[in-house]
This record gives C-alpha cells, structure tokens and sequence, in this order.
C-alpha cells in the first residue's frame, strides 16, 4: 500500500471512528417540558425521583431496579419504599441525591431545585403531567430514556384496556351526571380539562368545574353550593367533614348519599397520573356500582 492510499485509509478510519463516538455520546437526546435537552451517552443506570408518578413510571416500564432515591410519597410498589427518601419538591435533600451519583434525576416543573442541581453537574429531565396525553407522552419520554421505547406502547395499551372495562361498568342511570371531584379541603378540585377530569368524563360523567377555570382550581365554597352537583367525590376523611362546612349541608348529594368517600390509597391511586389511570377508573366505577346500589335499595324501602 502506497503512504498516499495508507494515509486515506487511516483518516478514513479516524473518520468512522470519530462518527461513532460522537453517535454513542449522542445516543440519547429527550427534550423535556422546560424545552431543555438531555444528553446521555447510555440509558442511565442509577435514577433518582422526585416525583411518586414518575417513580411508578419507572417501574411500570420495567426499571424499578435502576432507581436509586425517591421522594418521601413515593410508596408504589412495595420495592420502593425502601429506597432511600428524599424529601419532597419544596425541600429535597439535595447532598443525598449528590451522593447517590445519579445517572439522571426525574423531577416536575414545580421543583424548586433543578437549576441546583445542573449546577452541580447532575442531569435533570423535568416532566409534567396534567392531562392524559401528558401522561402517555411523559411514558413515551422515560420508555426511551430507559433505552426500552416499546414498553410505553405496552403500558399506555393496559391503561386503556382496564380504562374500557371501567367505563362499561358505569350503571347507565349515571351517566351524564354532574360531579365534583375534590383535592383539598380548600377547597381546591379537579376540573375538566385535569387528568382526573378527563377519566370521569371518559366514564360518562360531567364536571360541575368547566375547563375554563384550569385544571386544579380553587374554588370559592359558595361555587360549590351554587353548583349543586349530583355526585360528590373527596378522600374519605374531607367527605366526612363536608356537612360542617358553612351551608354544605345543604347539598342534596351529601344528603342523599350520592358521594364517593375514597380510603386514602385509592385516593392517592386516583390522585397520580401515571400508569395506574386505568386501575383509578375502575376504582372509580366501583363507587358509582355502589351509588346505584343505594339509590336502588333507597326506592325499594319507600
């Protein structure tokens, strides 16, 4: 081989392998819901949460194992309550996550630590969910991220099977009923265009709180008496108090029983829109089974 043809060759071969090492450094590249861009030269390994939805996307998609800290209401699956806690989105402990050495940390937009954390040389995918297709893209974003994209379809496919088998237990008297959903005692609630708004619209039902007002908005309680919805959803222990609020005893769902009292697991299931929406609508058409059930046994005693 001539110098010239030997030279070509070598600067060829520097060539491709200069191609390969920067396609193996950009082999993952996600854009996140700031518009950020996070690169990683691998799927990650070692992964922190800040968030209980995106620690139970991690682990529907397949990568419970991969996580390596959670946020203190991080409790699903059993496995993860183990894991070591790390605060919350107002006050993570940010010199543990540091010396988790994590691969990536997962966090929402309201995490008041992200800049921090960059700073410090960790990468950060922020995402957030707040209606269904945040949720099934947010799945999409991890699948990827963990190297495994075809799991997001797998998962998005059982939410929408257990989602159908919800709706066609819905007891047809109820449909197109008005309900009000509530989150805090504030009272804040789930309005129509929320994640949880568009379940219990996929269940037939319609929201006393219109997509106008956002998705979680606080509401004056006199909205709620003036609303007069025909159905009244809240964690059991706020629906208990509910007829001590000033004139709520005179909404005719708590008087008629017309309400959906949720144990706080299930509530906490209802309340993340992560992979488990489809379980959280069957939770709810269970308690709208059960409303009927009173209405019927109510008729039969007059």
């Amino acid at each position: 081989m001539s110098v010239r043809r030997w030279y070509l060759a070598a600067a060829a071969a520097a060539a491709a392998a200069l191609a390969l090492a920067s396609a193996a450094h950009a082999q993952l590249a996600l854009r996140d819901d700031r518009g950020a861009t996070l690169r990683l030269a691998a799927p990650p390994q070692r992964i922190v949460s800040l968030l209980p939805s995106l620690t139970e996307s991690v682990c529907a998609l397949g990568a419970c194992a991969r996580l390596v800290g959670v946020d203190r209401f991080s409790n699903w699956p059993n496995r993860v309550r183990a894991l070591p806690k790390l605060g919350g989105i107002d006050d993570a402990q940010i010199e543990r996550i540091v010396a988790l050495r994590p691969d990536v940390v997962l966090v929402s937009s309201s995490a008041r630590i992200v800049d921090r954390l960059e700073a410090l040389g960790l990468k950060v995918l922020v995402l957030d969910s707040r209606d269904h297709a945040d949720v099934q893209r947010s799945l999409i974003a991890i699948a990827q991220l963990l190297g495994t994209p075809g799991e997001a379809e797998r998962v998005w496919a059982r939410i929408e099977r257990e989602t159908h088998a919800a709706i066609e237990r819905v007891p047809p008297a109820l449909r197109g009923r008005r309900v009000y959903f509530e989150v805090d005692t504030t009272p804040f609630a789930a309005g129509a265009g929320s994640f949880i708004g568009e379940t219990l619209a996929q269940l037939g039902l319609v929201n006393a709180v219109p997509p106008e007002l956002g998705p979680f908005p606080q509401l004056n309680p006199e909205y709620v008496l003036r609303a007069q919805p025909d159905i009244v959803m809240a964690v059991r222990p706020a629906l208990a108090e509910m007829p001590r609020r000033p004139g709520w005893a005179a909404l005719r769902a708590l008087r008629d029983d017309r309400t959906c009292g949720f144990a706080s697991d299930l509530y906490e299931l209802l309340v993340r829109p992560g992979p488990r929406m489809g379980e959280a609508a069957g939770v709810i058409a269970d308690c709208l089974v059960a409303i009927a059930a009173r209405g019927a046994a109510a008729k039969g005693q007059r």
